[in-house]
């Protein structure tokens, strides 16, 4: 008989089984607090070897409230890292992506149970695809803002939350220091898990998107509920449905992370040392 996830359970507080899971975090990593948080979307991975020491590697599904991640590209792992500054980070290999079907609350456990954990900086990667045109595959863009098309939110309630600065423009900046010529954009969270038709494509550029993707913005929105500062990056895999004139497919977006993983790995592991 399977269990009920602790999240999914009537009367449930999601702020309190994050508690339980930065405790158990932090009993298994033997590291009490962690300062600044990354979850690594598809072609960031290689950054967890270059920000630091990793003290602890652990499979997320024995922290209270994680799934295994059902993405290709997802190591599966949270890991402990000593950076040169003596700060420590929490690399999470472990997204739950919101087409899971498991609803909001898992989806963004995982930047809650940092946020219990003490992390103060909430760094979010993806792979997207691009709606402007001279956007390679490979690019990395800074997130500049978002728009939500879930139809959803990670806060119940009476909750109202500013958003105003939601990505960061203090963080952004740290970032353009290190790579002066990075682009930026609005991301556009789809629903998922199917790519967008070129209408909604243009749909989104018409409404002021510039990126297209199935994570990130309900993550954020929770990071700052958290008080949470964000960074947000976005791997540019391929161009968009109707910009790019081939037909998508996940081999495509796994393939660009691949190509593109030595650049923007070392790109965020100096943008890391120098928050």
């Amino acid at each position: 008989m399977q269990t009920q996830h602790p999240l999914d359970a009537e009367g449930a507080d999601p702020f309190a089984v994050a508690r339980i899971a930065a405790e158990q975090l932090a009993s298994a990593t033997g590291v009490e607090r962690h300062d600044i948080a990354l979850t690594l979307g598809s072609g960031w991975a290689k950054a967890a070897e270059l920000i630091g020491e990793t003290v602890a590697t652990i499979p997320a599904t024995e922290i209270y409230g994680f799934s295994a991640p059902a993405l290709t590209g997802h190591v599966g792992t949270l890991r402990s890292i000593l950076l040169p500054n003596g700060k420590r980070a929490l690399v999470i290999g472990a997204r739950t992506h919101y087409y899971e079907g498991h609803g909001v609350r898992r989806v963004v456990h995982s930047v809650r149970t940092a946020a219990a954990a003490g992390a103060r900086i909430m760094v979010l990667t993806n792979g997207a695809g691009g709606i402007k045109e001279h956007w390679e595959p490979g690019t990395p863009v800074l997130i500049s803002d978002h728009i939500n098309l879930t139809a959803d939110s990670p806060l119940e309630g009476a909750t109202f939350i500013d958003l105003t600065d939601l990505y960061s423009e203090r963080l952004r900046g740290i970032a353009r220091g290190i790579r002066p010529e990075l682009d930026e954009g609005v991301y556009v969270q789809f629903r998922g898990p199917h790519y967008e038709t070129p209408a909604e494509v243009q749909m989104a550029k018409t409404i002021g998107g510039h990126i297209v993707g199935m994570s990130t913005a309900l993550e954020a929105i929770a990071a700052r509920e958290a008080g949470m500062e964000v960074l947000g990056f976005s791997l540019i895999t391929n161009l968009a449905a109707g910009i790019s004139p081939e037909p998508l497919s996940h081999a495509e977006v796994l393939e660009a992370g691949r190509a593109a993983e030595p650049v923007i790995s070392e790109l965020l592991a100096r943008v890391v040392a120098a928050i």
